[in-house]
């Protein structure tokens, strides 16, 4: 495998991190970038700069594992009436709009005329038709948006390039600094074994499956 090359965003992060070694362990060329190398995704100037650096490559993967649950030491509001605009808002900024920036300015460097995969990070808590519970308003609404995002950018990537593909993933609650304070009320998988499943997940897609929602167990997650 040593002729395929992914890209891991975010690789400095718990699952970006166990995805990018995975990656190597089979041979594959894997570039790695996150906010260590100067990406910010609430600037938009940044990722096309992060972009037009890489403008002569091409990549079989793309895998954003990037994302935020704590923002700024601000917590998941437990109630509507702890909604915050600029709270809400930096979730946004972040778990969607700049999800939105990598697909317009990474996308292009995608491997042509061949099968290649944009996987985004997303989250169950995310889906609209999944939510029993409430709670945690800004981080559902901001994934949903994220989910749209991927949905809706797929289509057009897949008119240009019927071979790519455009999903997003929930990793499972997975051990890392984002969850420690919610882990322990759910079971939880380390990293490397969050990694080894959305990898074979994303083995077995097919452009068929372009623009859907998958979790780390290879089941289809409802919008």
């Amino acid at each position: 495998m040593a002729d395929i090359k992914a890209l891991v965003i975010g690789d400095s992060g718990g699952i970006g991190a166990a995805i990018a070694d995975v990656l190597r362990r089979r041979g594959v060329e894997v570039t790695g970038l996150s906010r260590r190398d100067g990406l910010d995704l609430t600037d938009q100037a940044s990722v096309a700069r992060a972009a037009d650096a890489m403008a002569d490559q091409r990549f079989d993967l793309i895998f954003n594992a990037t994302g935020a649950l704590v923002i700024e030491g601000h917590q998941p509001e437990k109630t509507i009436r702890a909604i915050d605009a600029e709270v809400m808002a930096a979730q946004f900024a972040l778990n969607a709009t700049g999800v939105a920036l990598l697909l317009r300015y990474f996308s292009p460097i995608l491997r042509e005329n061949a099968r290649a995969v944009f996987a985004s990070l997303s989250a169950r808590i995310g889906s609209i038709g999944d939510n029993g519970l409430g709670g945690w308003i800004s981080y559902r609404a901001a994934k949903a948006a994220h989910n749209q995002i991927i949905r809706t950018a797929s289509i057009e990537i897949a008119q240009k390039q019927k071979q790519h593909i455009v999903v997003a993933l929930h990793p499972g609650t997975v051990e890392t600094p984002l969850t420690q304070d919610y882990a322990a009320r759910h079971p939880t998988i380390k990293p490397a074994e969050s990694a080894m499943s959305l990898l074979a997940v994303i083995d077995g897609l097919t452009p068929e499956d372009n623009g859907s929602f998958w979790d780390w167990k290879g089941e289809r997650v409802e919008w």
